[in-house]
């Protein structure tokens, strides 16, 4: 039962990246850090220190971090590029296409700071549009963890995987709810609960919120199956389809505009082998703006309420 999954601490899950990073430092010598200017927002101390022959300060120049991270990729070095998401993927888009992507170089795109809980910075910053680009590069892994401990996961797995992946994370204080000793396995999804009545697919922070929403719907009686997509690509194809031929519906929420994101990839893989009523929780083609993170969520439908009022109208579209 979902009221059984509790928070047992809370934290950014940045912060899961660095602790990750840092353990790394410590196990595998080829893992080189690189950052543009913002070391301290990435988290990126404690490798800073112990490792300092490992670590690579580009400066405010992220297409030369780019360009520097695939050169050490070919010479057998495994890169971990750090910035916010917005200026690792959007500034330097070109680059990761023409330099990383299109040659299948083993870096690791790391991106903090992403989506509305960006909160204060605004629209300029809080990147909705990134899973998006990302995705459609062919060959790159998408992967959003949930939590601190399933970032320090995904951390440590990325590296042991050959090949390009993009890895977002976020900057506020957030529920840890997943184990410390889970592993992570790139490409399969989690699922938190069994339910009948409806799916709820998440991502990211969304996680959490659709686990409050699930709790809610079990109170009303409504049965909620809630999955963790963790892997946006490669998608868990089999994990997705399993469920939406048992609950019938279903319900995506990401912190992302829904073109183009987690709802966008449920979809196609619904409309192609399992046509299904599905609801979209996510920024609805929008930029966002300055504000605190939980009030800018609640603004733009993003907020546990939304996914309980999703729900219930996908549960009436069957």
């Amino acid at each position: 039962m979902l009221k059984d999954l509790q928070p047992t601490g809370h934290k950014d899950t940045r912060s899961g990246f660095g602790d990750g990073i840092h353990q790394l430092g410590k196990t595998n010598p080829n893992v080189i850090a690189l950052t543009a200017d913002l070391a301290g927002s990435m988290k990126l101390n404690a490798f800073i220190k112990d490792f300092p022959e490992r670590f690579v300060q580009c400066g405010i120049s992220e297409a030369n971090m780019i360009g520097v991270a695939a050169g050490l990729a070919t010479a057998g070095k495994i890169p971990f590029t750090t910035t916010f998401a917005n200026f690792s993927t959007g500034r330097v888009y070109d680059q990761i296409r023409q330099s990383i992507a299109y040659s299948g170089k083993n870096v690791k795109i790391c991106a903090s700071h992403a989506g509305l809980t960006l909160g204060e910075d605004g629209a300029t910053h809080q990147i909705l549009e990134d899973i998006g680009l990302m995705k459609m590069l062919p060959g790159m892994t998408v992967i959003v963890p949930c939590d601190y401990n399933q970032t320090k996961a995904a951390t440590l797995a990325v590296a042991d995987y050959v090949g390009p992946v993009y890895l977002r994370f976020g900057r506020p204080v957030w529920p840890i709810f997943t184990s410390a000793d889970e592993p992570f396995i790139i490409g399969k999804a989690q699922q938190l609960s069994d339910g009948t009545d409806v799916t709820i697919f998440a991502c990211g922070h969304m996680v959490w919120k659709s686990v409050e929403a699930g709790r809610i719907l079990e109170e009303k009686g409504v049965s909620v199956e809630v999955i963790n997509i963790h892997t946006i690509k490669p998608l868990d194809r089999d994990a997705v389809l399993a469920s939406l031929r048992k609950t019938r519906c279903a319900v995506t929420a990401e912190e992302h505009n829904v073109i183009g994101g987690l709802g966008d990839s449920i979809a196609h893989l619904a409309a192609t082998q399992c046509p299904t009523p599905i609801e979209m929780i996510g920024t609805q083609d929008t930029f966002g703006e300055s504000g605190k993170p939980l009030e800018l969520l609640r603004k733009y439908g993003l907020e546990t309420e939304h996914i309980v009022a999703a729900a219930e109208k996908v549960i009436g579209r069957k």
